[in-house]
């Protein structure tokens, strides 16, 4: 299953790089102010300028993420990082002299404070991730962190990536087993088949699936695939002909040498998944804030109107097919709460309506079990923001796939890419004609999500669902 192992290290490093900015530019201000000898042009209370620094962090660590310093490919490439890290600093420094300059209030106490900041950020950020780097090692000789993988074919390669994964305690890797027969691997357990290699090492105990070659039976590659994708397991190929490999298809290069396809199930990895979930905490907390007068009303209103249950709990899907209880003003009435729509209409006697519902896809211009406070709730989506707690427990995310009941996202041809992602109270099928989408089409649209995400398209999708909610076109389904 999937292993967190470079998820967290990308945590620590974003968490080290805030370290070491604060670091090196409290030590400029000390040096220069306490140390310098010579009077400073301008005495800004130490308190001022860490607040200031402090308040530009969060932008000069999205500088990083933008240049790629948290992805995993950047990890080992020394150089490479040495050459992003030295522009960060300069990009990031140039930033606080620009704001310095714009600000009505002064940051830097003297000129020579942004230089020593500049050099001394440059020497900490190598130092602090050298020592993330140390510590990782660390941890991998004690076998944790350690990515489990399976290895498929018989090819030259593939004795490369043995040999480069030999060592678990270097690589962070440990080979569970080669699928072929490797006369020149004598100390690896061999399978002659991927289903004989799952059923011996266990699909729980495999984080990563490695193959060297694609076969001449397609039944054989999508075996391979589809155990990847139902298991959330990381997957990727190398190229028979990597010269082929050019343009716009990205090229990871393992260990600096083997050419490898990274086949990813979704966008959403790396600083992304952290950048998000910042986003969702904040954003949420704040809307909650701001909104609780009308949160105190709605639930007022509920209690006059209907009393009963103020909230609708129901078990949804979220990320990784994980259950959790949703959470929604109720609009039903309450002695149809909680009660299917089948179950709901035969209470009222009226089972013909159930199966219209169905037909309709799901819903009804005047459902009889919607109470009045309800279907106004309904009708402008306030029934929705009960669903911000979710989001701050973090079962679901502000964007993402719809989260749907178990047995709906069984329909879904594409259901273990979907949930590849936590779902989101508002998305792509949300703003693309609500009401008129079938199911299967919404479910294209929370694929195509999936598939494309990007940080700006979740902004561009929660102001289209303020707008789609303003001008209240359907409900969200």
């Amino acid at each position: 299953m999937k292993n967190n192992a470079s998820f967290l290290y990308s945590l620590c490093l974003i968490f080290t790089d805030a370290l070491a900015l604060v670091a090196a530019f409290v030590s400029a201000y000390i040096l220069r102010v306490t140390y310098g000898g010579a009077p400073v042009a301008n005495p800004v209370p130490a308190r001022t300028y860490v607040i200031i620094l402090v308040s530009l962090l969060p932008v000069w660590l999205l500088i990083f993420a933008l240049m790629g310093m948290y992805n995993r490919s950047i990890y080992e490439k020394r150089f490479s990082e040495l050459g992003r890290l030295f522009i960060g600093t300069v990009v990031g420094t140039l930033l606080i002299v620009g704001f310095d300059y714009f600000s009505n209030d002064v940051v830097f106490p003297a000129k020579l404070v942004p230089i020593y900041g500049m050099a001394l950020t440059f020497l900490y950020l190598v130092l602090f991730r050298n020592v993330a780097r140390i510590i990782r090692r660390s941890l991998f000789s004690h076998d944790l962190g350690i990515s489990n993988v399976l290895i498929v074919g018989d090819t030259v390669a593939t004795q490369e990536l043995v040999k480069w994964l030999a060592d678990p305690k270097v690589s962070g890797y440990r080979v569970l087993g080669v699928i072929g027969s490797h006369e020149r691997l004598p100390k690896m357990k061999h399978f002659k088949t991927f289903s004989a290699a799952i059923e011996s090492v266990g699909s729980k105990n495999i984080h990563s699936v490695m193959q060297t070659e694609l076969f001449a039976e397609s039944a054989r590659n999508n075996e391979i695939l589809t155990f990847a994708q139902n298991n959330h397991v990381a997957y990727r190929f190398i190229p028979g002909n990597s010269e082929l490999f050019v343009g716009n298809i990205d090229v990871e290069l393992f260990q600096s040498s083997i050419p490898m396809i990274a086949v990813h199930q979704t966008a959403l990895i790396g600083w992304g998944r952290i950048a998000k979930r910042i986003f969702d905490l904040l954003v949420s907390t704040a809307v909650i804030i701001i909104l609780s007068p009308l949160l105190l009303m709605i639930t007022l209103l509920i209690f006059i109107f209907d009393p009963g249950a103020i909230f609708f709990r129901q078990e949804r899907v979220t990320r990784y097919n994980k259950s959790f209880r949703i959470f929604k003003f109720r609009t039903h009435k309450k002695k149809y709460n909680g009660l299917s729509p089948e179950q709901a209409f035969e209470k009222m006697g009226k089972p013909d309506l159930a199966v219209k519902y169905r037909k309709n896809g799901d819903q009804l211009s005047r459902d009889p079990r919607v109470s009045f406070i309800g279907r106004l709730l309904s009708r402008t989506s306030l029934d929705e923001l009960p669903q911000l707690f979710n989001v701050i427990r973090g079962e679901i995310s502000l964007v993402g796939p719809r989260a749907i009941v178990p047995e709906e996202i069984n329909q879904a041809q594409a259901k273990n890419q979907i949930v590849s992602v936590k779902s989101g109270i508002t998305g792509f099928a949300q703003i693309s004609g609500r009401r008129d989408l079938s199911f299967e089409e919404k479910r294209k649209l929370d694929l195509y999500y999936v598939q494309n995400w990007s940080f700006w398209l979740d902004i561009i999708i929660l102001v289209k669902t303020v707008r789609v909610v303003v001008s209240g076109r359907g409900n969200n389904g």
